[in-house]
């Protein structure tokens, strides 16, 4: 429950956010037009989205510096921004989940300018709408958003009329002068019999109503999913008006999961970059940006948030196998392998390709260096070039790569890196015939249970090495996650183990019988 002073600071942020939404579409700004003139533009507006959108809300268009407040530019919508719009406009009986990464906006156009875009054509679309969160009060606060607009947007009041409002979102609920209603409503309350009267809703957004917490109780996902789709989609006149649940896929075991798989449901899927590493909403951020962003919050925070790929931890390694260990110099290993997992795809930055050393130290294996990035082919022969020159005087390292991988266009790159440094390097095939992928790294995986296993202490922090740890313990059968360092790893030791299999093979000589006489 939300105690009183943080009640007085929401209504404080809020009045403040008014003031902001009054002075930002004061109407002295815009050039006087005649009625003709004005009935034209809004007819505009009303049948454009996009410009809608820019009119009159452009307080959420700009992105300031947050230390000065200036403007740097104006952020136009994505294309599935607009996209969405279209679909809600024109689809009333609408099912959908619109399952979009953080920061992409979800709640500011289902919440706020889709609505008010619906409530606004020639024949008003919206009479109901209901807002649920995951609590009533983070319900309300979405809720203060568009009573805000509504009551301080100096370019709606214009165009629309005044719409003071009766009621406060602090409430949960308040009544436009045109006599359209807005509810606030909390995870698991009871929204049946919700009338206006004779009127039922007719929008109802539900809005990242998942948590972490909640995700770990399958009885309790499956008991609110149960409650969306009853008593909550029940609160529709017989399922009339459209029906939206917004939010990222922060767990395969969630309501947003199990409604987007529900038949009949209208699904937007969006990442945040596309198969090229671009962004989605190049209006919003760059391609550096959103690398810079996926750097900081680490690979599984990244496919959480941003790629709607859900990693859940420890299905074939735990957290505390993961052991690190000031190692010794190279020519202390009985045998040194870095082995390559490139990736099918040559060219594109998207794709992890990985570059493992590992050694073998009578029982203990040790990954010493490691290179896991999101590169081209080239990229990462630099790399092991320059591991060759910064090991070569130390010790012998075998480098091998995956047969199948050792093709035309990847022998080019090293040929030509070779030619640049004057000599090629001595990479071999692996010719193996390897059974199925996760079957092979689940073979291997109780080395690091049992304490055979030890990272390189002196390379804990580096990016190369992360990703590498997030993969290992993001793998699990039927993952979609990145698997090009735990099968890199895979290679090495297998390789490595097999070494030490041949050498502890000895054949055993004894002296040739002599042969009997037959009398």
């Amino acid at each position: 429950m939300t105690s009183s002073a943080d009640k007085k600071q929401a209504l404080q942020q809020w009045r403040e956010r008014c003031k902001q939404v009054q002075s930002l579409t004061d109407t002295a700004l815009l050039v006087s037009e005649d009625a003709h003139l004005r009935e034209k533009r809004i007819r505009r507006l009303q049948s454009d989205y996009p410009a809608f959108c820019e009119y009159y809300f452009p307080h959420y268009l700009r992105l300031r510096d947050k230390a000065t407040g200036e403007v740097i530019r104006t952020i136009h919508n994505a294309p599935f921004h607009n996209a969405a719009a279209r679909k809600v406009k024109a689809t009333p009986d609408l099912k959908a989940v619109f399952m979009w990464p953080r920061a992409h906006a979800k709640s500011t156009h289902f919440d706020i300018f889709i609505p008010l875009w619906l409530m606004f054509q020639p024949k008003r679309l919206i009479n109901f709408m209901v807002v649920v969160s995951k609590s009533e009060d983070a319900a309300d606060r979405l809720l203060g958003d568009i009573q805000a607009e509504l009551q301080y947007n100096q370019r709606l009041i214009a165009d629309f009329g005044l719409q003071q409002s009766d009621g406060s979102w602090q409430d949960g609920e308040f009544k436009t002068a045109s006599g359209v209603k807005f509810l606030a409503c909390g995870r698991g309350q009871s929204p049946r019999g919700l009338r206006d009267r004779e009127a039922r809703p007719d929008y109802i957004v539900v809005d990242d109503i998942d948590d972490d917490e909640l995700c770990r109780n399958e009885k309790r996902v499956s008991d609110l999913t149960e409650w969306v789709k009853s008593a909550l989609f029940g609160s529709l006149d017989v399922g009339r008006g459209r029906f939206i649940m917004v939010g990222n896929l922060i767990s395969k075991n969630s309501v947003l999961a199990n409604l987007a798989t529900t038949h009949g449901v209208y699904l937007s899927r969006i990442q945040a970059v596309d198969k090229d590493g671009e962004p989605v909403w190049q209006e919003k951020w760059t391609r550096q940006e959103a690398q810079a962003y996926r750097d900081f919050v680490g690979y599984r925070a990244w496919e959480k948030e941003m790629m709607h790929n859900p990693i859940l931890s420890g299905s074939i390694f735990r957290a505390e196998w993961i052991r690190f260990k000031r190692l010794p110099p190279l020519r202390s290993y009985d045998r040194l392998i870095c082995y390559t997992d490139p990736s099918f795809k040559s060219t594109t930055a998207n794709d992890y390709k990985a570059s493992r050393l590992w050694g073998k130290l009578g029982s203990e294996l040790h990954l010493i260096d490691c290179y896991v990035r999101q590169d081209t082919v080239s990229g990462m022969v630099r790399w092991l070039y320059d591991l060759y020159e910064r090991t070569r005087d130390k010790a012998a390292i075998l480098f091998y790569m995956e047969a199948i991988f050792m093709q035309d266009i990847i022998l080019d790159e090293f040929e030509a890196e070779g030619k640049a440094r004057g000599y090629q390097l001595p990479i071999m095939p692996d010719r193996r015939h390897k059974p199925e992928k996760i079957q092979r790294i689940e073979a291997v995986s109780p080395l690091w249970e049992r304490g055979f296993v030890y990272y390189n202490a002196a390379l804990k922090d580096s990016p190369d090495m992360q990703v590498g740890i997030d993969q290992t313990l993001a793998l699990s059968r039927g993952s979609r996650v990145h698997d090009d360092a735990p099968d890199a790893d895979e290679g090495a030791i297998w390789l490595l183990q097999r070494s030490s299999r041949q050498e502890s093979a000895q054949p055993i000589i004894s002296p040739r019988p002599r042969a009997r006489g037959m009398w």
